[in-house]
């Protein structure tokens, strides 16, 4: 869901904070439920929690989740992103780095609630274990 600078307030902010609490949380929970299953597959797991920039409203600043899977010792082959919350400033839609008369800043939140999101992890890891057999 796109956000417009008008619309950034406290009750956003702290909808994305705890939107990131809890998949980061989630993202803990899934290392430790499941390292010792993909252990026994001969595979690398690996999850983490990303953000950039300390103030949500400000241009740069982006949150997301990621789980790896790789053969043991090898780099990460699979690697699965969730975007969490992205601030950038755009001129007519493209992303620019500058503040440029005419720009505007915008946030974008994931879609799904954090529940959705959860079942979507699950549902990769269980994929990625069918197809490993």
């Amino acid at each position: 869901m796109i956000y417009q600078q008008k619309d950034f307030d406290e009750k956003l902010q702290v909808k994305i904070k705890n939107i990131e609490v809890a998949l980061k949380d989630y993202i803990v929970k899934l290392l430790s439920q499941n390292k010792s299953v993909f252990a026994k597959k001969k595979l690398d797991f690996d999850a983490g929690f990303d953000k950039v920039g300390n103030d949500s409203f400000k241009p740069g600043y982006s949150s997301s989740i990621w789980i790896g899977i790789a053969v043991k010792n090898d780099e990460l082959n699979d690697v699965h992103i969730i975007k969490i919350w992205e601030c950038e400033r755009s001129l007519f839609g493209m992303p620019i780095s500058k503040s440029i008369p005419g720009s505007k800043i915008i946030g974008e939140l994931l879609d799904e609630s954090v529940e959705e999101i959860k079942e979507e992890l699950k549902e990769y890891i269980e994929e990625v274990l069918q197809d490993v057999n």
